[in-house]
């Protein structure tokens, strides 16, 4: 049922429409059938047990109606890949058609589920830029096909002609070579799992919780219940001494360290199995994933910043993570995470593959204002001072001997968050030399971002009142893509800042930029 290699070429060259894959079909047909499961389940255990004898051909002829409206489905889907653009018609009753020209497509990604991956097929996914869900898709595409595809994308986005296919039958980008650029193992994965400490499962436990009266017969919400339960069975903690208490103790945040611990290993291993970042003729390849495999290309010069960060944890052993600012969506995010969890020298060459250097000891950094500094502490504790009014108010009229306690913890934030301002103001700072600027933030989790100068398209000073009268601002630098704000720059450092880039803009040819 499959067609030959150069099928994509061949249509391609007819701009023939032409339909997905045929064993999309089978997909789209056993894919409904977990979700008509529950629902049978719910039915033969209201029956008292007489729908388990209708269980089966139920079951039946819920496949069978799937398998019916997904071949509906896939027969009206069709795609046309013209001279200028991919168009693409779907719908059954109402029909819709979308067209995308190829200078708009950003990315073109392939995602592969667990079960289209049994069928060997892939998703398609062209990135447009234009957020909200509006990219376009293929479901499904065989593998060779979907890679084809996305190299003839790429070919006729960027004005080249296309490649011929190898004798074999793959395609120029299948066969080209790449070099290794940061990859993960089971070691790394288990290590940055350690990091990813999640009690999501006990959400999904209360959540299925509210479907728990469906199949049994008390009320798990009634107290009374459970504390009777608990005097029956469990035994009484107080009657323990100091010792066993301890122990008890221990063991529960042991426990609750063990569950949270295995959540984020699942996360991790589920989202990042396999992750592999190369470098190749076409630009950064990045592939990743256990049940959803994806691959996706990123080409250099769409690459647009990076941003470096990390949290507070992972700081104190030197884990970092590494996102590429690109105008394409990567799970919803406008940045692609090319390392989630590395160390700055894995880091750096990676950076350096795409043009931008890390900051090193000789940086020319420079602070935020000091004026900024005090205004910012000032207001942080100022929004301390109406709830200290208020606790002193309520304390003095309902427990007066909770009115010293009560304000006097009030001031204790008030002043611990002035002494974060200043912290953070130590560590707020940016740097701008001849090719890229840097900013730099953060105390206990820095983070950092870093644009080069050619790529900006714009620079914005921004003052409000208070700024405007103390003297300073915020630098809003334009990035396709991501957003690049520098607050408390003193306006004379921002109108610097602003006049180099502005030249280094004035200075660029932008038609020549994108194949450079």
């Amino acid at each position: 049922m499959s067609e030959p290699a150069s099928a994509i070429h061949e249509a391609a060259a007819s701009s023939q429409a032409r339909n997905t894959d045929p064993k999309t079909v089978v997909v789209g047909a056993l894919a409904a059938v977990p979700q008509a499961i529950i629902p049978l389940v719910l039915v033969t255990l209201g029956s008292g047990g007489l729908g388990g004898l209708l269980l089966a051909p139920i079951l039946a002829g819920v496949i069978l109606v799937g398998v019916l409206f997904s071949y509906i489905s896939w027969k009206r889907l069709t795609y046309t890949i013209g001279a200028t653009d991919i168009r693409v018609e779907s719908g059954v009753l109402s029909r819709s058609a979308r067209s995308v020209p190829y200078e708009r497509i950003q990315d073109v990604s392939l995602e592969q589920k667990l079960l289209p991956r049994l069928f060997g097929l892939v998703a398609v996914k062209f990135e447009t830029g234009a957020g909200g869900g509006e990219d376009l898709s293929l479901t499904y595409l065989t593998e060779e096909h979907g890679e084809e595809l996305r190299q003839l994308v790429r070919e006729r986005r960027e004005g080249e002609e296309v490649s011929a296919t190898s004798e074999a039958g793959g395609t120029q980008a299948a066969t080209e070579e790449a070099e290794p650029l940061f990859t993960m193992g089971p070691g790394r994965l288990f290590t940055f799992g350690l990091f990813e400490f999640s009690l999501a499962v006990f959400a999904v436990l209360a959540g299925l919780l509210q479907y728990a009266d469906n199949f049994i017969d008390f009320d798990v919400w009634e107290f009374d219940y459970w504390r009777g339960l608990a005097q029956d069975y469990v035994p009484d903690v107080t009657a323990f001494d100091r010792t066993a208490q301890i122990i008890g103790i221990a063991a529960s945040l042991i426990a609750l360290f063990i569950v949270g611990s295995l959540t984020g290993m699942v996360r991790v291993f589920t989202r990042e199995w396999g992750f592999l970042l190369e470098r190749t003729a076409r630009g950064f390849r990045r592939r990743r994933g256990l049940f959803t495999k994806t691959d996706v290309v990123m080409p250099i010069h769409r690459v647009q910043g990076v941003k470096i960060g990390t949290r507070l944890l992972r700081y104190r052993f030197g884990w970092h993570s590494l996102s590429f600012v690109s105008l394409a969506q990567d799970m919803g995010a406008s940045s692609h995470v090319v390392a989630p969890f590395a160390k700055l020298h894995e880091i750096a060459p990676i950076a350096e593959a795409a043009g931008f250097t890390l900051p090193g000891e000789d940086t020319d950094w420079r602070r935020a204002s000091e004026k900024y500094l005090f205004d910012s502490a000032l207001f942080d504790a100022l929004k301390f001072v109406i709830p200290a009014i208020a606790a002193g108010v309520a304390t003095r009229i309902y427990a007066p001997e909770w009115t010293t306690t009560a304000v006097g913890a009030i001031l204790i934030l008030a002043g611990v968050s002035a002494i974060l301002n200043v912290l953070a103001w130590r560590y707020q700072r940016h740097a701008l030399d001849a090719r890229q600027i840097v900013s730099a933030r953060g105390v206990l989790a820095p983070r950092s971002q870093i644009a080069t100068r050619l790529k900006l398209h714009s620079v914005e000073i921004a003052q409000g009142p208070i700024a405007r009268l103390r003297g300073y601002a915020t630098l809003h630098l334009g990035q396709a893509g991501g957003v690049f704000a520098i607050p408390g720059v003193p306006v004379e450092r921002a109108r610097e800042v602003r006049a180099k880039v502005m030249e280094t803009i004035a200075a660029t040819d932008f038609s020549q930029l994108e194949s450079a």
